[in-house]
């Protein structure tokens, strides 16, 4: 454990340190995990960022038992049952977005299929209709902007700014529809679900429909362009990903390890607490640095190389761990296995163009490349 002063916090490097602290919801406070704005905003600009999304709060923001209570009810969205009957509409998109790029030349991965593909899953999984794709994708990336962009202007600030409030009276339009007129949808299934007794309000909804669409497509395609990458950059790799040599499972799993698509979460202390052979006083800020744990040597032989279906191997913490652990974990898993399918059944002989050094976002916590051209 070390502190950054740039981060403004304590950052926990060790596998066993992170997964600890992630497990203890008593002595860590999930409250304030995001990163905070990196630019001084304009007092109106402050005031929507802080009401765009309602009296209510997203689920990562949330403590036991305010979490425990909203998280059962939206687990009953991502069931077994639910995941197998929207396999074939998760393919159809895939297909669907594949298909045109058999006829070029190149293409961009990133932007011509990871981005779009995640999203469209994540939208027709919540109903929403693929009219609303443009102005969600906008939506997210001004939330992004916000939170972790760097040197933006104070008019630039109050566009994302009030694209951000426009994505929260979205979130509250749909949610009145599913009141007035419940569907097989995810936004349905947590208006009317109820597991031991628990129940969401409308405005608890409102809220969590932005967050499941920003983190249902930011990291998932980051994570398809990671996977991609990679085997298209080692020897080999993409051949044995094609023929079944390497099973997908087995590769994401893995993938997702090595170069996870989130750097890290912030942690708030509750009270004085030891960490890492420290004690830190209560208010302390704490960054798990979930990329560097997957890389601990002692829990990893190796960890700086890609070995598929290494085993014993703890978990990775690409999608954290206990009372916070990734709601979409089985839904992020079924549409990169799903991805992955189809872009070797159309694209066997897939390579990648020369690229110079990759190019990523700066929009820390999440590793977002710029882009990723390919040749089918």
């Amino acid at each position: 454990m070390f502190h950054s002063p740039q981060l403004q916090a304590w950052c926990v490097t060790g596998y066993d340190d992170i997964a600890a602290i992630l497990r203890n919801d008593d002595d860590f406070s999930a409250r304030d995990h995001k990163p905070r704005p990196l630019t001084d905003l304009p007092p109106d600009v402050q005031e929507m960022l802080s009401t765009w999304s309602g009296e209510s709060v997203s689920l990562g923001e949330m403590d036991p038992p305010e979490h425990t209570r909203v998280r059962s009810v939206i687990n009953a969205g991502f069931t077994p049952r639910a995941l197998k009957a929207a396999e074939a509409d998760i393919r159809a998109a895939a297909a669907q977005l594949l298909e045109p790029l058999t006829c070029v030349s190149e293409f961009d991965l990133i932007t011509e299929f990871a981005l779009p593909y995640a999203l469209t899953v994540i939208l027709r999984f919540l109903g929403i209709p693929d009219a609303h794709h443009q102005a969600c994708l906008r939506w997210s990336d001004h939330k992004v902007q916000l939170m972790v962009g760097r040197d933006h202007t104070p008019e630039q600030l109050r566009e994302y700014a009030t694209g951000l409030r426009a994505f929260g009276e979205f979130a509250r339009e749909l949610t009145a529809q599913r009141l007035s007129a419940p569907r097989a949808d995810l936004i349905s299934t947590m208006l009317y679900e109820s597991s031991h007794g628990h129940k969401l309000t409308p405005d608890e909804v409102a809220a969590l429909i932005p967050t499941l669409i920003i983190t249902g497509h930011t990291t998932l395609a980051q994570a398809l362009a990671i996977i991609v990458r990679s085997q298209l950059r080692s020897p080999g790799g993409w051949p044995t990903l094609v023929d079944g040599t390497v099973p997908i499972s087995d590769l994401v799993e893995e993938s997702l390890r090595l170069d996870c698509p989130v750097v890290g979460m912030y942690r708030t202390t509750v009270r004085e607490v030891a960490v890492a052979g420290s004690v830190l006083p209560a208010g302390s800020r704490v960054l798990l640095l979930y990329g560097a744990g997957n890389h601990d040597p002692d829990r990893y032989p190796g960890p700086d190389r890609c070995l598929p279906g290494r085993w014993p191997a703890p978990p990775h913490l690409a999608f954290g761990r206990g009372t916070h652990y990734c709601v979409g974990a089985s839904l992020a898993r079924t549409e990169l296995r799903i991805a992955l399918e189809e872009l070797a059944a159309r694209f066997p002989t897939l390579s990648a163009t020369p690229e110079a050094t990759p190019l990523y976002r700066p929009t820390f916590p999440l590793r977002a490349l710029t882009a990723l051209r390919v040749r089918p």
